[in-house]
């Protein structure tokens, strides 16, 4: 039944973030390419300059938890059963992604949210595997 239900799910999800990544919240097109590739350090002043926890559990947290339900793609293309396909594949679709918000100047292409996301999605594999362990017969 999990299987099943990702499988309905899982499109208009990934559609829905595709949305929130070029025209979400309030997005509208830069006058300039813009391009953080200094790791880490962009995330920590990030931090640094937000105004409340909120603005940064927004942004930080979810750029690691709305990514989490990619880390179950191995339940419908059996090739992403293993962690290293599963991220090598991702991580080419989001450093695509983020190419895209750059040259459509409706995001910024940052590292940082390739690594945060790759992480979400590393959870994600991990809980997968959980949930394929602890209840076997309801992946159907």
């Amino acid at each position: 039944m999990l299987k099943k239900s990702y499988k309905i799910i899982i499109v208009p999800y990934t559609l829905f973030l595709l949305y929130l990544m070029f025209f979400g919240m309030g997005r509208t097109q830069m006058e300039d390419n813009l391009l953080t590739i200094e790791p880490i350090f962009s995330t920590i002043n990030f931090i640094k300059g937000c105004i409340s926890w909120k603005e940064i559990v927004t942004i930080v947290a979810g750029n690691v938890v709305m990514f989490i339900p990619f880390g179950f793609l191995g339940w419908i293309f059996p090739r992403l059963q293993s962690l290293q396909n599963l991220l090598f594949t991702f991580i080419s679709a989001i450093t695509i992604v983020e190419a895209l918000q750059y040259f459509s100047r409706m995001g910024i292409f940052e590292v940082d949210d390739i690594i945060l996301n790759t992480f979400g999605v590393f959870l994600g594999f991990l809980m997968k595997n959980f949930i394929e362990k602890r209840f076997p017969n309801r992946m159907v």
